[in-house]
């Protein structure tokens, strides 16, 4: 399974000067913009090698890209256009094509332009005969015109720097807190006119134009994580022009958009039925999961609270603290192919705070194979080099999560979820509630309901029972808010399923493909459940 990138990116501009509002908006049945025959058609053209690095020689011929214009703002032309790069993998048996199939990983701020080379490790060879897949980085993000907030490297790596995953000390809070303050400044000064408009519903209103502008009538589309909101905003603002609509991963869009703070909440609380469910199934599982003697919950929460009180002291000299902890585990529940090493190594550290008896030897030979933190930092070798991230996933999320409190808040949050969520509570109340009060965007176009709007096909919604980022409670909660929805249930861990369930993928295929619709109740399992191998 896996887990889809979250970082972002921003747009250098204007200082804008106008937004739409709020309000919300009442579903558009198609306004005449959207529609086949009046919006510009893609011109589609040759792609870069770059563009399409691992693709097989003999393969290049399906595959064309594009830049599509489009407006920063749908209600204001004289704010200017931005430019959204597409990427086409033509339908193999282009006489049998169904249509075109939009794709979207996730984050906000991932890139999707390059999904349809991937296109084999989702779906099924009969999706890939009938449609032409097309990937596409929304606005802000990736190669359409990235937003961002910093002009040089260096201004970037010293408020990121300051921002400490799992703050413990008051020194760490206060300084966690004044770096998303920077944060915010460095973005209301570099980030320009698109600063306003990175809301879902603009990149909704973006899709429409590009369904229309590839010739389809009507939207098939698939989205991870939060490609459900993406999905789910489309068929809510435009159901008569949705045809098939899979949601993988989900989002529940109503609590994201109406209350961003208790939707973070429950996110962590999402993370820690995920932790439990890997460590029941390592106990279960026995000697498949090296850390399974003895009680596997007791010995990652005294991991856990060891880590709080200071660092692990690793023999080779090295230290390992609650930050990257928090950070790498929570990253790794998002795979399940990673839960054997992640065992490994939660013994190795668990071996390190309680040595073996008569096994001191043991101690020499830790080497953490998914818990060592990969960042290094950048050697400052090239004093202001040009900024190389992006900063879409806070200009997103801080666009449609509703977050009334105030920074100063965030503390006794944090206090709060960490009671009730003791590994994740503290690390999800210092991201976005402690970000975004302090956001320099004002009033962003946002759609925050109504969610009702019945499309003629029933949305596809899947959900895995172990699913840290999106929980199972979400995708129940995404079927029920919808007008028409069918909820497939997986029993498997992991961030989205597509392309490791084949009854699910076999089902989706003839979902795309016919708009059959899966029966009700259905619960699938996964190709492979943790700590097993494939025969």
């Amino acid at each position: 399974m896996r887990g889809f990138a979250l970082v972002g990116a921003l747009v250098a501009g204007a200082a804008l000067t106008g937004a739409s509002g709020t309000a919300v908006a009442a579903p558009e049945a198609g306004t005449s913009a959207a529609q086949v025959g009046v919006t510009a058609p893609v011109a589609w053209g040759a792609c870069t090698a770059d563009q399409l690095r691992g693709v097989p020689a003999d393969q290049v011929k399906f595959y064309s890209c594009a830049r599509y214009r489009v407006p920063i703002d749908h209600d204001n032309a004289a704010l200017g256009t931005i430019d959204i790069a597409m990427l086409k993998r033509a339908a193999k048996t282009p006489d049998k094509k169904v249509g075109s199939l939009f794709l979207n990983p996730g984050g906000p701020g991932g890139s999707g332009f390059r999904m349809p080379i991937g296109g084999a490790n989702y779906f099924q060879p009969q999706v890939l005969d009938r449609f032409d897949l097309i990937g596409f980085d929304p606005r802000g993000v990736g190669a359409s015109n990235p937003l961002k907030c910093f002009t040089t490297q260096e201004d970037a790596n010293d408020v990121f720097a300051a921002q400490i995953p799992v703050p413990l000390s008051r020194q760490e809070i206060s300084g966690t807190l004044a770096s998303y303050r920077d944060y915010g400044q460095f973005c209301k000064n570099n980030a320009g006119a698109l600063l306003n408009h990175m809301s879902t519903k603009d990149v909704v209103r973006d899709l429409d134009k590009m369904r229309a502008a590839v010739g389809d009538q009507k939207l098939t589309f698939v989205g991870f994580s939060y490609g459900t909101l993406i999905g789910s905003t489309y068929t809510s603002m435009f159901p008569k022009q949705s045809r098939a609509i899979v949601i993988d991963g989900n989002v529940d869009p109503a609590l994201r958009t109406s209350d961003g703070v208790q939707y973070d909440r429950e996110r962590a609380r999402g993370f820690e039925i995920s932790l439990d469910g890997f460590l029941t199934k390592c106990a279960q599982v026995g000697p498949k999961c090296s850390f399974s003697s003895g009680t596997p919950r007791e010995k990652f929460d005294e991991i856990r609270d060891y880590l709080r009180q200071q660092p692990i002291k690793l023999p080779d000299g090295s230290s390992y603290d609650i930050n990257a902890f928090t950070s790498t585990v929570s990253g790794v529940l998002y795979s399940p192919t990673s839960f054997p090493p992640l065992a490994d190594d939660l013994q190795a550290l668990y071996n390190v705070v309680h040595p073996p008896a008569a096994q001191t030897q043991a101690a020499q030979a830790v080497e953490l194979k998914v818990l060592r933190s990969g960042a290094n930092g950048r050697a400052d070798a090239n004093p202001d080099s040009p900024y190389v991230g992006d900063d879409s996933y806070f200009a997103v999320n801080c666009s449609d999560k509703k977050i009334t409190v105030k920074q100063e808040k965030v503390p006794e949050i944090a206090a709060k979820w960490e009671k009730e969520s003791p590994t994740f509570g503290r690390y999800q109340a210092f991201s976005d509630v402690a970000g975004c009060p302090v956001w320099p965007a004002k009033k962003p176009d946002v759609y925050r309901g109504p969610w009702q709007a019945k499309t003629d096909t029933p949305v596809l919604v899947i959900g895995n029972y172990y699913d840290p980022a999106t929980q199972y409670l979400f995708a129940k909660r995404m079927a029920g808010e919808l007008g028409n929805a069918r909820l497939l249930s997986v029993d498997a861990f992991g961030h989205c399923i597509l392309g490791d369930s084949l009854g699910v993928d076999k089902a989706t295929a003839d979902y795309l493909i016919d708009l059959k619709v899966p029966a009700n109740g259905q619960v699938f399992q996964p190709n492979v459940q943790p700590f097993e191998t494939t025969a």
